[in-house]
């Protein structure tokens, strides 16, 4: 554990400051984990969809569920392709679809993986090497 003071050689003192480095690697962390409860839930995601009775094209409509980790604003998007009526409709329901919501009950289903998940990224902070270990410093998640 690095010490937040140091005395330097004339006996003067030295306060350190680790603040941005904790916040870099904090975020880069949240990223790391994010990237890989979008990878455990569309994972789930798709054995449900492809896994639905009566369905036709079950590539296609598994294929419609997708997720964006983005780095900026530091969230995780899952959600239903853009233009993609069958995986809407499956869904959201409408008159001749039923409502089958496999976004929404395999999330609520998983929170606690979701929070496993988080959890094991995040208090992985208190060891800087672990942190380090978590983390791909190549730009990928």
């Amino acid at each position: 554990m690095p010490r937040p003071v140091r005395i330097t050689r004339n006996g003067g003192v030295e306060f350190v400051s680790n603040i941005d480095r904790t916040q870099y690697t904090l975020k880069r962390l949240q990223s790391a984990a994010l990237s890989d409860i979008a990878r455990f839930l569309r994972k789930k995601i798709m054995e449900k969809a492809k896994l639905r009775p009566n369905m036709r094209r079950s590539k296609r409509n598994a294929a419609a569920f997708q997720y964006w980790s983005r780095k900026r604003e530091g969230d995780l998007q899952i959600g239903i392709k853009h233009n993609t009526w069958y995986g809407v409709q499956q869904e959201l329901g409408t008159r001749n679809q039923p409502k089958k919501a496999i976004l929404v009950r395999t999330v609520m289903e998983n929170r606690d993986d979701i929070r496993r998940i988080m959890g094991a990224y995040i208090s992985s902070i208190e060891d800087e090497n672990r942190a380090a270990g978590l983390i791909r410093e190549d730009g990928g998640w």
